[in-house]
């Protein structure tokens, strides 16, 4: 499958690895190519720049926002969530319309430093931002509850006997990204909660989430639902 992942920070770069070694035509995407091949910065969290990783993945394309939207059938929005909706209108909304726009991005303030803040809650969410601006793209809410790591193999935690959750508006959708998660990374456990309003409950998981890596020392593990 042609898949395209916008954003090349480390949990763009986790699903790439991931998604290209099972067989897919993966290609990510950045805002200026050039830029991005030059940088010798390393990421947020220490990890070298996206030149050496892309020197270890070079089946990995390296294309324009655009480019990576025109590629892929099927999408995933991996930026910052406080720039989600610039760096898709720059995808170009004809990119994304009748697609399948998997949406892991968090709408996280930084801006007064750590723990961070979310930009918008309760009664909005960043899925639902990125519906309205791009009502002809079928988006799904999912994997923006866990670490990069345990996204890709949930396995790497409790065995992988813990949940993810995916809501989105297009029923279709949804049944399609629960089966790519189980199929893809191996989860086991997938919840769909309903149409995209329930991004809220997702995306304002993080404010404990955040707290418990403090508390757990550690970014890895998940929730589990016991009924």
């Amino acid at each position: 499958m042609k898949i395209g992942i916008i954003g090349t920070g480390i949990v763009g770069q986790t699903l790439a690895e991931k998604l290209s070694a099972l067989g897919h035509d993966v290609v990510i995407g950045t805002r200026d190519v050039a830029a991005t091949r030059a940088g010798t910065e390393p990421g947020r969290y220490g990890t070298p720049p996206f030149s050496v990783w892309q020197v270890q993945h070079p089946e990995v394309r390296l294309e324009s926002f655009a480019g990576t939207a025109m590629h892929g059938e099927v999408l995933i929005n991996a930026t910052n969530g406080s720039g989600s909706i610039e760096a898709l209108r720059a995808a170009g909304e004809a990119n994304l319309n009748g697609k399948i726009l998997m949406d892991i991005a968090n709408p996280l303030d930084f801006s007064k430093g750590m723990p961070p803040s979310l930009t918008v809650c309760n009664t909005d969410s960043l899925g639902e931002q990125i519906q309205r601006a791009f009502p002809n793209a079928r988006v799904v809410k999912t994997l923006n509850t866990v670490n990069a790591l345990v996204m890709v193999n949930p396995g790497l935690v409790g065995g992988g006997d813990h949940h993810m959750f995916v809501c989105g508006n297009d029923v279709g959708a949804r049944e399609k990204v629960a089966g790519w998660l189980k199929d893809w990374f191996g989860w086991k456990n997938v919840i769909d909660l309903g149409d995209i309003s329930n991004a809220r409950g997702a995306e304002m998981i993080l404010p404990i989430w955040v707290r418990l890596i403090g508390a757990l020392k550690t970014p890895m593990f998940n929730f589990k639902i016991v009924r």
